[in-house]
């Protein structure tokens, strides 16, 4: 009884290994088994993946291509977090500069300036780094509608449909979607078919950006008047 016991091993979670023992190069297979376990059950852990690709810097000898490349397409499916970028800075260059990393960057890119167009026709073209993942084109069309609700108070449905990659019953459903969930309406405009209203914000909105600005909460003033006494 009492030799078992001492052979018994205590199963540690990837958060403890990463938590207590990020240094640890023996965890690399755990890390990396932990990458596809995301991939599979689309989940998402940015700490686990910023430990594995700074120990690859330690052990660049057993960097695997494909892991990497999936934390970055994870972390492009984080957008608008600054994920993709967290990630690119712990690559050596060299590794950069392989074909599938360099496609990936020239999305980030198009992500990051709002170039949607261009993004959807560049992923077409790497369907084999981008599909490994699934979930990514719901993502990035999620990050997509984000971006237009803070850039435009209404939007032609056409301008929508390039920006999410979307059209005919597929887009009818996402914005039936949009309607009961985020307060868009849909409203026919003359000649040029649905209309899309956004709801109005700070960032849409300079009235309400300025209304934002001038409204001061109470107990940040009360704060200020003893550093002004």
């Amino acid at each position: 009884m009492g030799r078992e016991k001492e052979t018994t091993k205590v199963a540690y979670t990837v958060e403890q290994l990463v938590a207590f023992n990020r240094y640890n190069p023996d965890i690399l297979p755990d890390l990396e088994n932990y990458v596809n376990d995301q991939v599979s059950s689309q989940t998402y852990s940015l700490e686990a993946n910023l430990c594995l690709l700074r120990l690859y810097q330690f052990e660049p000898e057993k960097m695997s291509s494909q892991i990497v490349a999936r934390i970055l397409v994870k972390a492009l499916m984080a957008m608008p977090a600054p994920d993709f970028s967290l990630c690119l800075f712990l690559i050596p260059e060299r590794v950069q500069m392989e074909e599938q990393f360099k496609t990936l960057i020239v999305l980030s890119h198009y992500l990051e300036t709002g170039r949607f167009r261009q993004f959807w026709d560049e992923a077409a073209k790497s369907r084999h780094i981008v599909e490994a993942v699934p979930g990514f084109e719901q993502a990035i069309q999620r990050h997509a509608a984000h971006v237009l609700s803070l850039t435009y108070q209404n939007i032609p449905r056409t301008v929508l449909a390039e920006a999410i990659n979307m059209e005919g019953l597929s887009l009818d459903k996402f914005l039936e979607h949009q309607v009961a969930n985020s307060g868009w309406v849909i409203e026919k405009s003359q000649g040029r078919g649905q209309l899309i209203v956004l709801p109005r914000n700070e960032f849409n909105d300079p009235a309400l950006k300025k209304n934002a600005a001038d409204s001061v909460p109470l107990e940040h003033i009360t704060r200020i008047f003893p550093i002004l006494s």
